[in-house]
């Protein structure tokens, strides 16, 4: 298995499985109370130029939980604030810690590290990817339906690192995915070129999201503007103008149909208050996994 966690791309759809497997059975050894040190003594150094809640938190309960140590780094309170290097970051890090998790802007940031450091890289959210969000949502689509396979997966919203991410998911995995995207709000075309190239399941991107979530088996969405595009909120509103996952776009899908979101939601923008909270949303299963999917990824890596 590759050292480092960058973007789901660099892993086969085995190696995966096996993370799911691993995390299933990590959730249930801390449900029953079965300690499971399997990094004990082990230090995870956390960047973040985002700011964070779930990231932060979920990091350092699990390896905490993992019997290591997590250890907070803000950029503005350190030296890469100023500007130190990359990859002198990297390579002093790795003296100290046995893993780097960072949660930044630039995919290139957390490419960069991995080349100087002698430790795994994780990474906890770019610009272009958000792999551990991704893999906690496929863990909980397991949970409830047993299997990712031979369901259909939409996206409804903005073309953002989880839409990216997704993609990769759907050609690596083999199941369906339909991306609904405004015009000029369309995910990455070189994720879109590699996922076509590599993948063998039915990926459609269409600007009608109606037609998108029709017998939808699983309905994912996210905030209309990113950290870093504040200042784009009253255009992204007008752009994304029918792109609410509503009751009435439930309507469209299965019956059972299960809902998710990354959080933080804007509710009654991307997505109503009533249906986060309603029977189909299985949002706090979702983010309460990302606490046992990380920690699958840093026994992994890290033991």
């Amino acid at each position: 298995m590759n050292k480092n966690f960058l973007a789901l791309h660099d892993f086969s759809k085995k190696e995966l499985d096996e993370l799911f497997k691993l995390a299933l059975e990590l959730k249930k050894k801390q449900k029953d109370g079965d300690k499971h040190r399997l990094l004990k003594g082990k230090t995870l150094a956390m960047i973040f130029e985002k700011s964070s809640t779930r990231t932060r938190v979920s990091f350092e309960v699990g390896i905490y939980q993992l019997g290591g140590h997590g250890l907070f780094i803000s950029s503005g309170t350190s030296q890469m604030g100023r500007g130190e290097p990359l990859k002198d970051t990297a390579r002093t890090l790795s003296r100290y810690c046995d893993g780097i998790m960072v949660r930044t802007y630039g995919q290139e940031i957390v490419e960069e590290l991995a080349r100087f450091a002698s430790v795994p890289i994780i990474n906890g959210l770019t610009d272009l990817f958000h792999p551990c969000q991704i893999m906690a949502d496929l863990m909980t689509v397991i949970e409830h339906k047993g299997s990712y396979q031979g369901l259909k997966f939409v996206w409804i919203g903005d073309g953002n690192n989880m839409a990216n991410t997704w993609i990769e998911a759907a050609a690596i995995f083999g199941f369906d995915l339909t991306l609904a995207c405004p015009q000029g709000y369309q995910p990455d075309q070189k994720v879109l070129e590699w996922a076509q190239a590599n993948g063998k399941s039915a990926i459609v991107l269409t600007d009608d999201p109606k037609a998108a979530v029709q017998d939808a088996d699983v309905l994912n969405t996210d905030v209309w503007a990113s950290m870093g595009q504040e200042e784009e909120q009253k255009a992204r509103e007008k752009a994304f103008a029918g792109y609410q996952l509503n009751a009435e776009t439930l309507k469209l899908a299965k019956p059972d149909c299960i809902v998710m979101h990354c959080l933080p939601a804007h509710r009654d923008e991307e997505i109503t208050d009533e249906v986060i909270e309603g029977p189909n949303s299985v949002v706090w299963d979702e983010a309460e996994n990302r606490l046992h999917i990380q920690k699958a990824i840093m026994a992994t890596l890290m033991a």
